[in-house]
Parts: C-alpha cells; sequence; structure tokens
C-alpha cells in the first residue's frame, strides 16, 4: 500500500512538468486524461488493499502449522529460531495472507517420506532395501483461536502397510500463556519426541535414539488426553511449560490407550524448559511423568519417570544431551525396580558448498535391570557416526555407521545404513 500511495505522489509531481514541457492545448488535454486515467486506476487498487488491510490489523491469524507444515531446509535453522509459542505437536500461532485468514476450514496437507538400505553382520539378518514411514500431516484453522492438526503414517511391513493415527489434536489458543489440547499427540516427556516427529527428514540423523524410538518400550511415545502449554512470563529466561493429564501406557506397554485407559488411573505429566534469549538455540529443562501401569492380569506397577535435556541446535554446532529414569514400584511386593537412558549427539555444518554437509556422532547409553519386569529390553551401548548431505533444502542423503551391544557379554553388531529422505 505504501508503494501505491507513493506511486500517487510520483505521478501528480510529474504532472507538473509534463504539462509546463507540452507545446499545445491538444496535448495537454491528452496527458492530463491519460495521467487522471492512471491515478484513477491507482486509487481504486489502493482501495481495495485498504479494504484487505483495515486499520490496526497486521494480517495476522492464529492458524495452524506443523513444524514440517512449511518445511524449513534443515541447514537453514542456524539461521533461524522457532518462533515462541511452537507446542509439543509442532503447532505454532502462524500467519496467513489476509485472503486466507478468514476462510474455515483452510486445511493445508504436507508430507514425508524415505527409503533405505541397511547390513549388519548380525547373525540371521539380510540386507537390502526398505521403504521407510511414509507420513501425511494436515493442519487447518477452524477459527482465529481454534485450529486442528493430524498425523497420518503407512509403514511397510512383510504383509502389507501399516496404517497408524499417530497424531490428532485439537487446539484452542487462548493467547501466549495458555493452550489447550484434546487428542492424540506425542508425550513432552523428553526433548526428542516432540522436536522431531515422523518423517526422518525432519532429523540429522536417520535413526531416533534408543531410549525414545518409535515402537519401543522404555519411553511412551504417545499420549492421549488433554495438554494445557504456553509460555511463562519470565523475561529473558524464556520459559515455557506443558502440563497433560489423559490415558498412560496400554496393555502393551509400547502404545498408548488409544482406545481407552487400562485402569482407573489417569496418567500425567509436567514439563517446563528455558530458552535463554541471550543464547541463541539453547534450550535447558526437564520433565516428570507419572502413571499405574496394569501390563497383566493382576499386575499393578507405580511408573515415575523423570527427565531432563540440553541442547543447542545453532547446528555449528549442533549438541543434543538428554537422560531419563524410569522407576517401577511394583504395587503387590513392593520390589522397585529403576532403568536409566542417556544420549549425546553432536553435529557441526560444514560452511563450505553452501552448508549441505553435515558430519554427526551419537553415543548412547541404557542400562535396565535383568529382573526389570515391565520395560521387557535389554541393555545397550552404541555408537553412530555419520554424514548428511542436503540434495535441495528438501530432500538429503544420509550415511551411518553404527556400534551395537546389546546387553553385557554381547557381540557388538557393526552395521552399515543409508537413507535417502524428503519432504513434498
Amino acid at each position: 500500500m505504501r508503494g501505491l500511495s507513493f506511486g500517487l505522489m510520483v505521478l501528480l509531481c510529474a504532472a507538473g512538468p509534463l504539462w509546463a514541457q507540452s507545446t499545445g492545448p491538444a496535448e495537454n488535454a491528452e496527458s492530463v486524461r491519460a495521467l487522471l486515467e492512471r491515478i484513477e486506476r491507482l486509487e481504486k487498487r489502493l482501495a481495495e488493499l485498504e479494504a484487505r488491510h483495515p486499520a490496526g490489523s497486521n494480517g495476522s491469524s492464529a492458524g495452524v502449522a506443523s513444524s514440517a507444515a512449511e518445511p524449513t531446509a534443515p541447514h537453514a535453522a542456524a539461521e533461524k529460531r522457532e518462533p515462541a509459542g511452537v507446542s509439543h505437536a509442532g503447532m505454532a500461532q502462524g500467519t496467513m495472507p489476509p485472503q486466507e485468514a478468514a476462510t474455515y476450514p483452510a486445511l493445508k496437507i504436507s508430507g514425508f517420506a524415505d527409503v533405505n538400505f541397511s547390513a549388519t553382520d548380525e547373525t540371521g539378518t539380510t540386507s537390502g532395501f526398505n521403504l521407510g514411514q511414509f507420513v501425511l500431516h494436515m493442519a487447518s484453522p477452524l477459527s482465529k483461536k481454534v485450529s486442528y492438526f493430524g498425523e497420518v503414517s503407512f509403514t511397510a511391513t512383510a504383509t502389507g502397510y501399516n496404517v497408524e493415527v499417530e497424531r490428532s489434536i485439537i487446539r484452542y489458543d487462548h493467547n501466549d500463556y495458555f493452550k489447550l489440547s484434546f487428542g492424540r499427540y506425542h508425550s513432552p516427556v523428553n526433548y526428542w519426541n516432540t522436536a522431531f516427529h515422523h518423517g526422518s527428514w525432519l532429523q540429522t540423523t536417520i535413526s531416533r535414539p534408543e531410549m525414545i524410538r518409535f515402537g519401543g518400550r522404555f519411553l511412551p511415545v504417545h499420549f492421549i488426553g488433554f495438554l494445557a502449554e504456553g509460555d511463562i512470563p519470565s523475561g529473558g529466561a524464556g520459559l515455557s511449560y506443558n502440563v497433560g493429564v489423559g490415558n498412560g501406557r496400554g496393555s502393551v506397554i509400547s502404545r498408548g490407550g488409544d482406545a481407552g485407559d487400562v485402569n482407573n488411573n489417569r496418567a500425567w505429566l509436567v514439563n517446563i524448559f528455558s530458552r535463554p534469549s541471550r543464547v541463541y538455540g539453547l534450550q535447558i529443562g526437564g520433565g516428570v511423568y507419572h502413571d499405574k501401569l496394569s501390563p497383566g492380569p493382576g499386575q499393578r506397577f507405580r511408573e515415575w519417570i523423570s527427565s531432563a535435556h540440553l541442547v543447542w541446535t545453532r547446528e555449528t554446532p549442533e549438541f543434543l544431551a538428554e537422560f531419563a529414569n524410569v522407576h517401577h514400584n511394583d504395587v503387590n511386593t513392593g520390589h522397585v525396580f529403576n532403568s536409566q537412558a542417556f544420549y549425546v549427539q553432536l553435529g557441526y555444518r560444514l560452511p563450505w558448498s553452501e552448508k549441505r554437509w553435515k558430519p554427526y556422532y551419537r553415543f548412547e547409553y541404557t542400562h535396565v535391570p535383568r529382573s526389570e519386569p515391565v520395560i521387557g529390553v535389554t541393555s545397550l551401548l552404541g555408537s553412530t557416526l555419520g554424514l548428511r548431505y542436503d540434495i535441495s533444502d528438501f530432500a538429503a542423503f544420509k550415511g551411518e555407521y553404527r556400534n551395537t551391544q546389546r546387553g553385557a557379554g554381547q557381540p557388538h553388531i557393526n552395521g552399515l545404513f543409508l537413507q535417502t529422505s524428503f519432504t513434498f
């Protein structure tokens, strides 16, 4: 609009010299007519734009955006910081063109896919290609303060494809300090689970850490219920919170209670983190999760999970570190079991070739007592050395060498893993 107003002023100022240089009445009349027609057209255009941008409006509207609904190239992350208000579910207060703001719903769909190759020296395994997850993200504002986000995955299996509703969330945004959502979402029990969702293009590595892998039993990946979240007035400390109540683990420990809780006890969680304004890309936080488990007939366990994380997402370097302790108390016998897991991941985006090369390394460790009756996984010691190359802003090649030992005294397994991942 400012450009159009400036154009009007230029045309008006130009009229005087033009008339002065004219040599006759006929030329003067023709010039005046042409200028008046041009000014009339510009005034109409200006009026249309002003009608779309009412006075005092900045054109913003509460919307829904997945962290991947409008993908940003990973190598550009060092130049951008996630806006305040980004939630566990990857949904954010969005900005839309004014013509879209008045249209509800306004569905937007984006997707992710990957193709993999693996080869290991583990006895009984075969090498070969496999089609990874095909994932669709669906985001739609339902009003200025109500929005929806959904995520569906298709995973290749030996007998076909597994279809899973990974996330389905409706959210009310009261303001930056209070947002309330209901549905199925990735539990904010640790950092990785809410920073990197389905779609491996989003993360630096091919695989997730063992402690929070999809289908794993160490930490609950999904949570069904409601979640309150928002910023905490804290000045430069940049504090935010998540508080949730819902169904915890199901009778199958690796899954949440999608169709209902297995007992009359609700799970709850609290997560608080800080993003200091003076240290770009830094996040420090921790959380607590509590549930009562009934994995089998007559079995009752109280579960407490505590976690902490320290991450720096500048990419030059990228540093991720997390720790979690899973505490199980057998209500019937009084026996107590504690399992611990942590990982440390370091990556660095190299300065040449448009910053498309990113080597990385991750060390991870999981300790589970042999007598632990709930988790049912063995201890793990592993190292991952890899290299990511961004073919474009929306596609990447990754290569990893992994050395893994599952259980004390067990042999080390070496493996080569390759992947091409992309978003569309």
